[in-house]
């Protein structure tokens, strides 16, 4: 296997525990709720949490990165990780469950922006929009995974269950990134150090005037990419069960092909990505998914919830896919591990907010208002992206050294 395939298939390996750890929470959720005698807001700030626990990983272990290296940076990442998974199956209070799961959140923080900027290194920008697409299914594996282990585990187990499970796939992600070699393109960078005086530097994202508005547009576009997809998957399964008369099986089901249409829009974005370009690609997405998903709460019946799923997952996110890409494309290599992770994990910290509102709006609203405020956040993101621009003067010697890797 060669260095390109390797950077996927590790990054693939990530995202997967990571999702699948995310969706753990989504189908435990009713029953912490009841163990810990906690509202639905309460409980949607685990979520929240993580995600907060994320963006301190992201611009720590980001700027490590950058400095010290993307693999050897990723190990550690992923013992966090591990650590905060396990530990959060023995909390004995709602406290204990939030601890453990900025604990988590910390060690998913940083995997995700070094695994994207290896990524990014490994492959020519006409191919990055795919590979980046291929990486990003990774967490669709996940919620896969996370529905059918927890329709067999919740039942005989619990939700504590389903945590201690998901530390042996963690595992198993920990040896294959220890088989992966360094990025060439870093190490590379590594000898012109002399070029490079400022590796790793937070203040590097706001360098100029368009440097600045670019960060911002894709936090921008980032905190809503996570708010729709927490909005949707954090809450939908329970209303579902509760609107739909569905069973926790039925729930799964849905959930299921929902993740089959992310698959779908996510190999298909990266298409578009490569061949019509960024703006268009993210253009024709946000709006579909503004329309999918307000649409979406008016479908009923087993065969439209099903349908209904798969589309908006296929639009709304389908553009996941392409931000490893679309961030890395940016920023030079000296601060690219750090531009990704903390501009994704802000999004998360920032977006992960959102299952608080959504619960509050479920519990005093109804689905409709819920996904009419999911839909108004996608035409937001597309203003934000209308804006992005590239800087005019990109280090001419970076651009050599990337493509002589």
């Amino acid at each position: 296997m060669d260095y390109r395939k390797k950077t996927v298939v590790a990054s693939v390996a990530g995202l997967t525990l990571e999702g699948m750890d995310i969706m753990f929470i989504s189908f435990a959720m009713s029953m912490i709720i009841a163990e810990f005698h906690i509202d639905m807001a309460t409980g949607g700030l685990i979520s929240s949490i993580t995600n907060l626990g994320m963006l301190a990983g992201g611009v720590i272990f980001g700027i490590l990165a950058d400095k010290f290296g993307r693999v050897k940076v990723f190990t550690y990442t992923i013992l966090l990780f591990a650590l905060g998974t396990a530990l959060t199956g023995l909390a004995g209070n709602i406290d204990q469950v939030y601890l453990f799961r900025f604990i988590a959140g910390l060690g998913a923080g940083g995997e995700y922006g070094i695994g994207m900027a290896l990524v990014a290194e490994a492959w020519p920008k006409n191919k990055q929009g795919r590979a980046s697409s291929y990486v990003s299914i990774g967490a669709q594996y996940g919620v896969i995974l996370a529905a059918l282990l927890s329709a067999m585990i919740l039942p005989a187990w619990g939700w504590r269950g389903l945590f201690f499970v998901g530390l042996v796939p963690v595992i198993f992600a920990f040896i294959v990134r220890k088989k992966l070699d360094e990025s060439p393109v870093w190490v590379g960078a590594q000898k012109q150090k002399q070029l490079l005086p400022k590796q790793g530097k937070l203040s590097q994202l706001f360098s100029s005037p368009r440097t600045s508005v670019t960060t911002i547009a894709l936090a921008i576009m980032a905190t809503v990419q996570i708010a729709g997809y927490n909005g949707l998957m954090i809450w939908l399964p329970s209303m579902l069960q509760q609107s739909q008369g569905l069973s926790v099986s039925n729930s799964a089901l849905w959930t299921i092909s929902t993740a089959a249409g992310m698959i779908a829009g996510m190999l298909t974005f990266g298409q578009f990505m490569d061949r019509f370009g960024m703006k268009r690609s993210y253009g024709i997405f946000l709006l579909a998914s503004a329309v999918a998903v307000f649409l979406f709460s008016f479908a009923s019946g087993s065969a439209g919830l099903l349908i209904g799923g798969a589309l908006v997952g296929f639009f709304s996110n389908g553009m996941f896919a392409g931000y490893g890409a679309l961030i890395s494309r940016y920023y030079p290599v000296a601060v690219r591990s750090t531009a990704t992770n903390t501009i994704f994990n802000f999004g998360r910290a920032l977006g992960g907010l959102s299952p608080i509102l959504v619960g509050y709006i479920l519990q005093h609203a109804n689905v409709t208002v819920a996904m009419g405020y999911l839909a108004g956040l996608y035409c937001i993101s597309f203003i934000a992206m209308i804006s992005l621009k590239k800087e005019k003067n990109e280090q001419v010697h970076l651009q050599s050294l990337t493509r002589a890797m």
